[in-house]
């Protein structure tokens, strides 16, 4: 349907006015005749405005005749109207016809890939894995092979459970749903041990079922048994069990950060400059000479595509590159002073890290003071859970 239109815009059309009793008559006769007719708007029940392609309009008048309907052009539109009204400008008329020439044959590669992953989670190396396979812009549509595309990421990617691919226009939607990792359920009728999942220092043991192996203020390591899936009776031999248990440990987090006691602070000014480039088939052209007249600035970039319409891409896009003046000054710091700003930024960083602040057993700042910096260690120890069940076989 897209092809058809393109060649009734290269080829011409024009917007006519149908009036008359006998309408879905009207349009009925044009169906079945295959005559292409599209953008129909009704008015007051006797009046239909619609498209049609130039040949076909002349098929009008004996269809008009058979149901009785006044036919008027309203609107002349298309490569033919254009060029005979700029027959003149032969360098607009030709360089016009190039334009819908190069869209007509992008029309045949995909120029834009979309991917969408459910509940907007992150896919690692998926562009990649999806351009290993042939599915990157410039690519034919009649050359995406998607039963094969999806069959391969599906069976190399554990962390895919569902792919789809939806081809429209110039556009390929890949559309992904993340598998769900799903934690090893162990049996209570399985013999089990408890381990270990972080290093720390023991502060809590409950063995309700097991023996337990370590004692509170032991010092574990990852992956140390802490629970075995042992039971001795006094009149009984060993026997394999189910652990059961909870098992708590003070954690030792630490960050480290170095602030010196000299640093540049850069402060916009307000001033901004914008310049362009457009890229063509990933040929880049600068519509600018000189980077930038400012002598000090950072710069914020801005990629858009060209398109027609919402799945219907062209191998063209615009950036935007925008300047912005900047200051620089140079702030000294004391020593308390550079102290004081390391242990905030650290202690925002754990705050948006650590899962349960109230589990905080402690906190502590350590610094090392350099010539002209000084480097400040934040430590906190944290209660934490550190038992896991792990199967015996």
């Amino acid at each position: 349907m897209l092809i058809k239109l393109m060649l009734r815009i290269i080829f011409g059309y024009v917007r006519i006015q149908v009036e008359g009793y006998y309408i879905e008559r009207f349009i009925n006769i044009c169906t079945n005749r295959k005559i292409l007719i599209w953008n129909l708007k009704r008015k007051k029940g006797v009046q239909l405005f619609l498209n049609i392609g130039i040949k076909d309009f002349k098929k009008l008048s004996d269809i008009s005749r058979r149901t009785n309907c006044k036919v008027r052009i309203i609107n002349k539109k298309g490569l033919p109207f254009l060029l005979h009204r700029y027959k003149k400008r032969k360098i607009f008329a030709i360089f016009l016809l190039v334009i819908l020439i190069m869209i007509f044959i992008s029309s045949r590669y995909i120029w834009n890939i979309d991917i969408i992953v459910q509940d907007n989670q992150i896919i690692e190396n998926i562009e990649e894995d999806l351009q290993k396979l042939g599915l990157k812009q410039g690519i034919k549509k009649n050359k995406i092979d998607k039963e094969k595309i999806i069959n391969e990421i599906r069976l190399h990617r554990k962390d895919i459970s569902w792919i789809g691919l939806d081809i429209k226009g110039t556009n390929v939607k890949v559309k992904i749903v993340k598998s769900k990792e799903q934690p090893e359920i162990i049996s209570n009728k399985d013999y089990c041990d408890i381990i270990a999942k972080k290093a720390g220092t023991i502060s809590k043991i409950t063995a309700q079922n097991g023996t337990a192996v370590v004692s509170v203020g032991d010092t574990v390591e990852a992956g140390d048994i802490l629970i075995k899936g042992i039971m001795e009776g006094k009149y009984t031999e060993a026997r394999k069990v189910h652990s059961l248990g909870i098992v708590e440990a003070e954690i030792i987090y630490s960050k480290t950060k170095e602030v010196y006691s000299e640093q540049e602070i850069y402060n916009k000014t307000g001033k901004k400059e914008n310049k362009y480039e457009i890229n063509i088939n990933n040929k880049n052209l600068k519509l600018y000479k000189n980077n930038s007249k400012f002598d000090l600035y950072c710069s914020e970039i801005n990629q858009s595509k060209i398109k027609i319409s919402n799945n219907f891409y062209l191998p063209i896009s615009i950036t935007k590159i925008t300047n912005f003046e900047q200051t620089k000054e140079v702030k000294k710091y004391s020593i308390e002073e550079a102290v004081e700003i390391a242990t905030q930024e650290l202690t925002k960083e754990f705050e948006n890290e650590l899962p349960n602040k109230e589990n905080i057993a402690d906190k502590n700042v350590k610094t090392v003071q350099k010539d002209n910096s000084v480097i400040v260690t934040l430590i906190y120890k944290v209660t934490e859970e550190i038992g896991e069940e792990i199967k015996q076989y």
